[in-house]
């Protein structure tokens, strides 16, 4: 079989049964993936440890086959693109959707279901704040700066470095600037 092309943002895709069948297999990859994240730490838990490797491989490849879907509907764009589409995304679960599903279980009787929703939507409301602060950080150059002195901690070896701006380049492993992050202690 021949290797296949890029198919990415495809014109003239919008409105088509095409269309809805990418989007459905997207979102049956993305279940699926999930759905095999489960199972493989059930059968960790449970001491099959081969079977719980199984589980996490094919989680991987339903990962690859829906970036594929995906990018023939939509093309990525850059970090700040990623950003505001997530807020976005985050601000209709907790704003509409959750509270539409919340109510509908009161409803029908299910307080317990209608009460997860809405403590769901406390979690996403949060997810909002922080990417729109992150976004803020990218546009005001504050990813790796700050205006105080802070305790900056490098993501691959664990080296700290105190100043208000993250060094370029990791003096104890090499890493690029890109590792570091903002060290709070939470213990």
């Amino acid at each position: 079989m021949a290797p296949t092309k890029t198919v990415t943002n495809v014109p003239g895709l919008k409105g088509t049964e095409t269309e809805k069948n990418l989007l459905a297999a997207f979102a049956g990859e993305c279940q699926a993936r999930t759905k095999y994240d489960f199972f493989s730490a059930i059968a960790e838990k449970e001491g099959y440890r081969q079977i719980a490797g199984f589980f996490s491989e094919t989680a991987e490849n339903e990962k690859q086959h829906a970036k594929r879907f995906y990018l023939a509907l939509s093309a990525l764009g850059a970090t700040t693109d990623h950003l505001e589409q997530s807020a976005a995304g985050e601000n209709h679960e907790w704003t509409d959707l959750y509270k539409q599903f919340a109510e509908t279980a009161r409803q029908e009787g299910f307080q317990d279901i209608a009460d997860l929703f809405e403590e769901i939507a406390e979690v996403e409301e949060r997810h909002e704040k922080r990417f729109l602060a992150l976004l803020d950080n990218i546009k005001n150059g504050r990813v790796f700066r700050r205006d105080t002195v802070v305790e900056w901690k490098c993501r691959n070896c664990g080296y700290i470095h105190e100043g208000m701006e993250a060094p370029e380049v990791c003096p104890a492993c090499q890493h690029p600037q890109a590792f570091y992050e903002i060290h709070i202690p939470n213990y």
